[in-house]
């Protein structure tokens, strides 16, 4: 086996003398945009397992009688999306933060925040996430209901997958006050090492350890999961400083699939070790959700290892087989906020309408998956891109 010295030592080299790969097209890096619309299907698919998983939570959930091994795809598939792909749209996030700063200024760039973020928040907490919840309940939307909503603060909990806009104001409010009072350096940032990458393993390991003892597995304050923030900041924060030294394009092919390849490589064999010992599939998951337990330690370390390494793998793959766009391509990076805003009421009444069909949980799930996707890129969204006012609240 090789040391993590000689990892380290090797890994650096890498960087120093590999030629990296060239920026995807002037002034915007397509593939990256890419990687928004892709990651924006991926969540079609987690609301639409969270419909008949044994785990997760969603407005609408029908928990149909599972086997082991659908438990162990429903695990396996949820917990390896949740480890890595909304910690990559806030790397994203946090990449292109400073360049908006540097170019807007601190008043452009707040109220360019406000508009793209909080309108669509605002929209969703009025209206699509009541219509949602009264479809998904199947009642009415009522003057009482509604009243009892905003007047007794259900509203604040009523974000649905706004919580990212939220979140991500919240983050963008820091970097402000950051920018505006700490005197941030805008230095450039060295290239990251193999003992980087290591360290972001371990940091995200023991910070989310260490906040799933207050906050474990399932639960929320105020629709937040803050069992999962950990690497949602740290990923934030290396995006910030991976755009002073313009990592995605400049780090190099080779380093970028080392760190994926390793990191994947010790999870894979992780994972069923920590299920099988951990007694996940037999229903003990208890142990998992936080605490001083070994199945708390393993899963974050499972789930670092993927954060990194799919992060890493995703960067680096699109920019080297998806970096320009199509017709199609460009047509889904136009309509993916749109989706992302409005699916919700949508996925639920497509789901109420499988209902009746006589199919296993996992055919019903990429079923349901296949269907929205359709419904929502191809009818919801560039039709409400339409509707005068939106246009711009969801592009």
């Amino acid at each position: 086996m090789t040391s993590s010295a000689t990892l380290v030592d090797t890994s650096a080299k890498l960087v120093a003398t590999e030629k990296a790969s060239p920026a995807i097209a002037a002034g915007r890096l397509l593939f990256v945009d890419n990687i928004r619309w892709a990651m924006i299907v991926l969540v079609l698919s987690m609301h639409a397992a969270d419909t008949y998983s044994p785990i997760g939570s969603w407005y609408y959930q029908e928990r149909p009688p599972i086997g082991e091994a659908s438990t162990l795809f429903f695990l396996t598939y949820q917990g390896f999306l949740q480890g890595f792909f909304m910690a990559l749209l806030f790397f994203i996030a946090g990449y292109f933060t400073p360049r908006s700063y540097d170019a807007k200024g601190m008043g452009g760039f707040v109220a360019g925040r406000l508009f793209r973020l909080g309108l669509p928040t605002l929209l969703y907490v009025a209206l699509i996430g009541p219509v949602a919840e009264s479809i998904a309940h199947g009642r009415g939307l009522s003057a009482s209901g509604l009243t009892d909503y905003f007047l007794g603060g259900g509203f604040l909990s009523g974000t649905g997958p706004m919580w990212f806009c939220v979140a991500l104001l919240i983050f963008t409010g820091g970097y402000v006050a950051w920018r505006r009072w700490a005197r941030a350096p805008r230095s450039r940032a060295p290239a990251p090492t193999a003992l980087a990458a290591m360290l972001t393993v371990v940091a995200l390991t023991i910070s989310t350890f260490l906040v799933r003892l207050s906050q474990p597995l399932g639960s929320s304050v105020l629709n937040l999961q803050l069992c999962y923030f950990p690497s949602y900041v740290i990923m934030f924060a290396l995006g910030i400083a991976a755009s002073r030294g313009r990592w995605l394009e400049t780090v190099t092919d080779r380093f970028a699939w080392t760190t994926a390849f390793v990191c994947l490589g010790l999870a894979a064999p992780l994972w069923p070790t920590v299920l099988v010992a951990g007694g996940a599939l037999a229903g003990e998951r208890e142990a998992f959700r936080g605490g001083v337990t070994w199945q708390s330690a393993g899963l974050c370390l499972w789930e670092a290892l993927v954060c990194v390494g799919m992060s890493s793998a995703v960067l680096a793959g699109f920019r080297a087989w998806c970096a320009g766009q199509g017709r199609l391509s460009q047509f889904m990076s136009d309509n993916a906020f749109a989706v992302y805003v409005l699916h919700p009421p949508f996925l639920i009444g497509l789901a109420l309408a499988l209902r009746p069909l006589s199919l296993g949980p996992i055919p019903k799930f990429a079923l349901l998956w296949g269907v929205s996707a359709l419904v929502c890129f191809g009818l919801v969204a560039p039709l409400a891109r339409r509707a005068p006012g939106l246009r711009r609240i969801l592009s």
